[in-house]
């Protein structure tokens, strides 16, 4: 270990505090992944604009995620988290006020403002890679996201219990909501990150089109990206395919519960099998999962279908995160990786609202066999992109 550099000791307990945080994080994001489209059907009088509070919150997070990025190289991640938690209470309880008012765009307006907790929180991952020693890299950013998977099964079972808790349907959800990110607040506080240095702030770095011009960045940049919108796609709308096919409001939490689980399990060994095969082959493992999903949600609309194509949906969705962060993280020097990383997300958050604003219309208007056919262009471009970056990597260096 050089000097300087992070010790295993201090990334470990880093880990374990954005571990928790990830949990809690998730906690909220299954419950709003589970309420927010049924609750936006119930509100609007145009019922092709259901999924539009879910638009909402994927807008918020994008529209902050950038700016989010440059506060925490101001005042580092602690700070920056905290600010997040500030933003996500406050939306919870915008959107409170609207179930209860009845208030469809105020429910949008909530919804977009607890975004920006979403998107600050999307830097976990990242500040347990860039605070932890080279070789621990890709196993902190999946030690993190396997955080996820508590919160993957607490929140659907938090949502069921406070669905109709109080007399206005959701608004025991969004309340609960608050709960969580007090924790949050507090886990937070136990970071052990150091806030950057006096150089780091000041130091400009390569412009960040010098940076995204690597093949490298472009392919990180585009598998997280594709794979999180073909995800978001077919996940938003899967409480509403499910309500229109005849499924009770029980079987959709209990898809999307094990569509998170899968989401995040799969995280306790996604590092290992990246040290063993290489970030390209997992995250192309992840592209034919997500191709098989389609296949299988495309064979049927039964409960069973809906299961196994949404936990397909979440492994591979894993595979093709986690490598393509551990990709980007090769990609930046640490005076960039506020631009960087804030160029990542701010296309992965675009796709998402791209995906989750048409995933309502098209489910209303050609149904769930269209989203799944929608999807595949796309995982299909995942796999030519790393088919290019594999054949560059294997191409002799000219002398």
């Amino acid at each position: 270990m050089t000097p300087g550099s992070p010790s295993m000791k201090s990334a470990r307990k880093n880990v374990a505090v954005l571990a928790a945080a990830q949990a809690l994080l998730m906690a909220n994001n299954a419950t709003v992944i589970a309420i927010n489209g049924l609750a936006g059907y119930a509100l609007a009088s145009n019922k092709a604009l259901a999924t539009l509070p879910v638009t909402g919150w994927v807008i918020g997070a994008a529209i902050a995620t950038f700016p989010v990025s440059l506060l925490m190289k101001r005042i580092g991640r602690r700070g920056g988290f905290t600010v997040g938690v500030f933003a996500g209470m406050l939306g919870a309880a915008i959107c409170a006020t609207a179930v209860a008012q009845g208030n469809f765009w105020l429910l949008c307006l909530g919804t977009l403002v607890f975004g920006v907790y979403n998107g600050s929180s999307q830097y976990y991952r990242f500040a347990a890679a860039d605070a932890a020693p080279a070789d621990f890299k890709s196993k902190a950013i999946s030690l993190v996201l396997a955080g996820g998977l508590v919160g993957g099964i607490v929140g659907p079972e938090v949502s069921k219990l406070t669905v109709d808790m109080l007399a206005t349907r959701y608004l025991g959800a969004y309340l609960a909501l608050m709960v969580f990110l007090v924790m949050v607040l507090a886990v937070v506080q136990l970071l052990d990150i150091p806030p950057p240095s006096k150089r780091e702030r000041l130091e400009p770095g390569r412009p960040l089109g010098k940076i995204a011009s690597q093949p490298a960045f472009v392919v990180a940049v585009l598998c997280a990206a594709f794979g999180y919108g073909v995800m978001n796609l077919l996940m938003t709308a899967t409480s509403l395919a499910m309500g229109i096919c005849g499924h009770p409001y029980g079987a959709a939490a209990f898809v999307i519960q094990w569509h998170v689980i899968a989401m995040y399990a799969p995280s306790f060994f996604t590092g290992s099998l990246i040290t063993r095969f290489g970030l390209p082959r997992v995250m192309l493992a992840g592209a034919v999962l997500l191709l098989v999903c389609s296949g299988i949600a495309l064979a049927g609309i039964s409960v069973a279908h809906f299961w196994f194509a949404l936990v397909l949906l979440g492994i591979g969705w894993n595979f093709l995160y986690v490598g393509g962060t551990a990709l980007l993280t090769q990609t930046y020097r640490p005076s960039e990786q506020a631009k960087a990383q804030g160029a990542n997300d701010l296309a992965i958050f675009l796709v998402m609202a791209t995906s989750s604003s048409v995933s309502g219309m098209l489910l209303n208007r050609n149904g769930w066999e269209m989203l799944n056919y929608l999807a595949i262009p796309f995982v299909l471009a995942i796999v030519l992109a790393l088919a290019w970056l594999m054949a560059r990597r294997r191409a002799p260096v000219a002398v």
